[in-house]
């Protein structure tokens, strides 16, 4: 299973590191990332495998959004089915 996690907000040192280090600690594989920086303006989205997580889904989330407050951006995880059933046409 995949999951799509986006993170927005003012760009500052570590937030990939914050990031990719809460993934770690809870077995979750990166995928794919894209990110970029507009102006002073952070954008990223991850690809990653959560189905050999060591913890639950909403863990996953509560763990995402204490990086989210550290790091001072928005931080949101959508599980991969909701994510195509959502861009279906």
């Amino acid at each position: 299973m995949k999951a799509i996690i986006t993170v927005i907000g003012k760009d500052s040192i570590g937030i990939l590191a914050k990031v990719s280090a809460s993934c770690s600690d809870a077995d979750v594989n990166i995928v794919e990332v894209t990110q970029s920086v507009l102006q002073d303006m952070f954008a990223m989205v991850m690809l990653v495998e959560i189905d050999k997580s060591n913890i639950e889904f909403d863990q996953i989330q509560e763990s995402l959004n204490k990086v989210g407050k550290i790091t001072n951006t928005k931080i949101h995880i959508m599980h991969e089915d909701i994510f195509n059933s959502m861009h279906k046409i």
